[in-house]
């Protein structure tokens, strides 16, 4: 694995000053770098590319940045089977666990083919109006229907085509295991092990009280309808894509048939990165 894509946060100055450290570390070893076109002449000695064309001309990706940087770079490889090293470039992060000092180290591995690799389930979103579909992507983390106003929103929602209840709530957050540590886990939702095979399905702030989230096992649907007389709706894609919802859309979520795969530090477990994160009481 020696063609490494660079992803970076171009507002972070560590992070290119970390990524020209990589291309010229990589090239010093017979690797080959490429990263965004718009980088040109600040990552040397990588070849600048267009970002869609990166995945198609490397073998792993390395992202720069936060879990935001993280979760673009997991859009930008389209269901490619590239695996993905995060670097934790500043503040809280659970997709870049992995800080500059270890960067390097892992990066040995990956040259020598002994890095280990996790898969991690993906979402795929389909948005319908009229009885066309009018949209679909991937998401990592989750796949959020919520107001755009202060007004409640009532979605009708099943699972498995099965009448769940018209939620009334100031929106709906359903998650993969990953995105779990993300907006869910701030909706009251449960933590779950990344590599679990489950779908979170979370109300944000219910009307009902005894509206909880749920999880349910990777291989059912949800199927949300939006009210036919909402208008203040909006679909959010891994919190980078938005999209206006109308009055008796239908979004339809299942488990996406492609994977992320993320480049493990095998000295760390995911237990550490809680702790972390979520500053754990750590024992004395």
């Amino acid at each position: 694995m020696k063609k490494i894509g660079l992803v970076i946060k171009a507002s972070n100055p560590a992070a290119v000053a970390l990524g020209r450290e990589i291309a010229a570390w990589a090239g010093k070893r017979g690797g080959e770098v490429f990263c965004d076109e718009a980088l040109a002449g600040r990552i040397e000695p990588a070849t600048p590319v267009r970002p869609e064309d990166i995945p198609a001309s490397i073998d792993t990706m390395v992202v720069l940045g936060g879990d935001g940087t993280m979760l673009y770079a997991a859009r930008l490889i389209d269901g490619r089977k590239v695996p993905m090293l995060g670097v934790n470039m500043g503040g809280l992060g659970f997709l870049t666990a992995v800080t500059v000092k270890e960067v390097f180290h892992l990066l040995d591995r990956v040259f020598s083919g002994e890095c280990a690799v996790e898969e991690r389930m993906m979402l795929s979103v389909s948005l319908a109006r009229g009885g066309r579909e009018i949209a679909r992507h991937r998401v990592l983390n989750d796949a959020v229907v919520k107001g755009s106003t202060g007004r409640l929103l009532r979605m009708e929602t099943r699972i498995n085509m099965e009448y769940v209840t018209t939620y009334r709530a100031d929106g709906l957050i359903v998650a993969t295991p990953t995105g779990s540590t993300a907006y869910s886990l701030s909706a009251a939702g449960p933590i779950l092990y990344p590599t679990i095979h489950s779908i979170i399905v979370a109300p944000i702030c219910p009307f009902n009280l005894t509206n909880r989230p749920v999880v349910i096992p990777d291989w059912m649907t949800v199927d949300v309808t939006i009210s036919a007389d909402q208008s203040n709706a909006e679909l959010i894609l891994d919190g980078q894509v938005d999209m206006p919802l109308e009055g008796g859309d239908i979004i339809k979520i299942k488990r996406a048939q492609e994977s992320a795969y993320l480049i493990k530090y095998e000295g760390k477990s995911y237990f550490d990165i809680l702790r972390e994160r979520l500053m754990w009481e750590v024992k004395a």
